[in-house]
């Protein structure tokens, strides 16, 4: 990566603590110092500063869902019957409050949002779908795409 494709305010070893922190967040300070070739104390000033500038947002744990009764992923499009502040807002609110719903992102094309969740299986996925999704704010219309494997999953973004 040259000085030219780092991104703005970054270094070179800003972005090598970063992408030692995207494998494996539980890393040491003293770990992370040796790996790229600074005083724990320097190291430990970067991070607070990549912290403090919002770059690393936090840390925590992946969580294996097939482990926790919640193996199936599940996407559905949502369209409202009116995209107006108020159904918006009130759309974004209840679905802040269903601990299934993974992702919620507002999106351009033939519909408004698209929803990322987990449910045990596809009987539970239907129940949620009767009891919940179908009833939240403004809901018109709903196209579900149940995931038959997941070719990739990561959080990590490419520094």
């Amino acid at each position: 990566m040259t000085r030219s494709d780092l991104p703005d305010g970054l270094d070179a070893i800003d972005v090598r603590i970063l992408r030692l922190l995207q494998q494996d967040g539980r890393l040491s300070n003293l770990r992370l110092a040796e790996a790229v070739h600074l005083s724990p104390t320097a190291v430990l000033e970067r991070v607070r500063r990549l912290t403090r500038e919002r770059v690393i947002l936090g840390y925590e744990a992946r969580l294996n869902p097939h482990k926790l009764g919640a193996g199936m992923l599940v996407f559905v499009e949502i369209l409202l019957d009116r995209t107006v502040p108020d159904v918006m807002d009130n759309f974004r609110a209840a679905v802040q409050a269903r601990p299934e719903i993974l992702e919620c992102h507002l999106v351009a094309g033939g519909f408004d949002y698209l929803l990322k969740l987990r449910v045990a299986d596809m009987a539970a996925y239907r129940g949620l779908l009767g009891s919940a999704i179908w009833n939240l704010p403004g809901v018109r219309e709903t196209r579900t795409y149940a995931v038959m494997e997941e070719v990739k999953s990561t959080t990590a973004l490419a520094v």
